[in-house]
């Protein structure tokens, strides 16, 4: 099958199978994912390998989208709403998932190294997959405003947490002198890096601010979001900075310098759900089944500590914050999936430490291909408990 057959098949076939998930109160993400893995090398093997060698390009472009959507929500009058209960829920369902599962497997396993490691990549949620359920459902609310940023700075703890742990893990295992002065290196250079996200996203967002004034057509809008989506994840994988943080300050920027730069959001809206739908059936088909075959004793309780974490580091960041009961009680199922960046950590720790990464890899792999068919169903059950979407949908 040829690249233009190939692409007209994923398009097709993942609107129709959609449209069949729905009988069941499916989300489309889970059919997309499921379709993926059916079309891909695992089974049909339909997928042309030139469509999936782009996979790369595509995952940042749309993720690029992701962040800079959920950047709308952080406008000036939401932030004084949720800014604070954003903070410090972020920061504690992120320590709670390391926390968890660095703790379970160091009881059960006996390895510092393999703990920490997999605690920090357990910090990790996938973004793209929650923002698509509140797309599909048409979420609205508290829960929702502060679940989107949630998953918007989520990005930034797992890179400190991750980063701290492959230092200390590396130490462990090489047993390497200066462990304390590599610690502050490492954690030095991650703080630049999302402080320099931080710097590109707001200069590119006073840019293109500057250049919708001259605008004058929604395709010129449309064209123009585009081009400095891909200029914003380009430079970022150039020097090594977190494409969704960049892409979500370039958002950011936009919603609070002036209230004519919704034309952008609102351009991309166009477009954004026939390219979630080609990301995610291209992210099913990079996800390896048969790795589910490797899931071992250590993956059945990452699975399960990774969620208590998350849903029990949302509950207490919630209560500190005094965020409404409905955010403590649900928001953590909102953020269960995982995928691209825990994937990313995972191949980081398989090429920098062989001794444990190929062990780390495959059930990162596995669990993730879990996540991702379940994870989408416990955002859409946390939306549906707060009544941010109808029980019928």
């Amino acid at each position: 099958m040829n690249s233009l057959l190939g692409a007209g098949v994923i398009f097709l076939s993942g609107l129709l199978l959609a449209r069949a998930f729905r009988w069941f109160k499916i989300p489309s993400i889970t059919a997309y994912l499921i379709l993926g893995i059916i079309l891909g090398p695992v089974f049909l093997n339909v997928i042309p390998g030139k469509i999936i060698s782009i996979s790369g390009l595509i995952s940042n472009f749309v993720l690029g989208i992701v962040a800079f959507s959920i950047g709308r929500t952080f406008h000036r009058e939401n932030f004084r709403l949720f800014g604070r209960q954003v903070l410090w829920i972020s920061i504690l369902e992120a320590i709670g998932a390391w926390f968890m599962v660095t703790v379970i497997l160091l009881i059960v396993f006996k390895s510092i190294a393999v703990a920490i490691v997999f605690g920090a990549i357990a910090s990790a949620t996938a973004p793209a997959a929650t923002i698509m359920v509140i797309r599909e459902y048409k979420a609205r609310g508290p829960v929702t405003n502060t679940l989107l940023g949630v998953v918007a700075i989520d990005d930034a703890w797992c890179l400190i947490i991750f980063a701290i742990s492959l230092a200390v893990s590396k130490a462990i295992l090489f047993h390497q002198p200066g462990t304390q002065l590599m610690l502050i290196n490492v954690f030095t250079k991650s703080i630049i890096e999302i402080i320099g996200a931080f710097f590109l996203g707001a200069i590119l967002g006073l840019m293109l601010d500057f250049v919708g004034k001259i605008l004058r057509t929604p395709e010129e809008v449309l064209t123009v979001s585009i081009g400095f989506i891909f200029v914003a994840a380009g430079i970022s994988m150039h020097f090594n900075l977190s494409v969704l943080l960049t892409c979500m300050v370039l958002g950011l920027a936009l919603t609070n310098i002036r209230n004519a730069n919704e034309q952008f959001f609102e351009s991309l809206q166009k477009v954004d759900t026939t390219l979630f739908l080609f990301f995610f059936v291209l992210a099913g088909a990079n996800l390896e089944i048969n790795q589910l075959e490797n899931l071992s004793v250590m993956g059945v309780f990452y699975l399960i500590f990774r969620i208590i974490g998350k849903v029990g580091g949302a509950y207490i960041g919630g209560k500190i914050s005094n965020a409404s009961s409905q955010i403590q009680k649900y928001l953590g199922w909102g953020l269960v999936p995982q995928a691209g960046v825990a994937l990313g950590c995972a191949l980081v720790v398989k090429s920098e430490l062989p001794e444990i990464g190929g062990l780390i890899f495959s059930t990162i792999v596995a669990t993730t291909v879990i996540y991702e068919i379940f994870g989408p169903l416990c955002t859409k059950y946390a939306l549906i408990k707060t009544g941010e979407i109808e029980e019928k949908a």
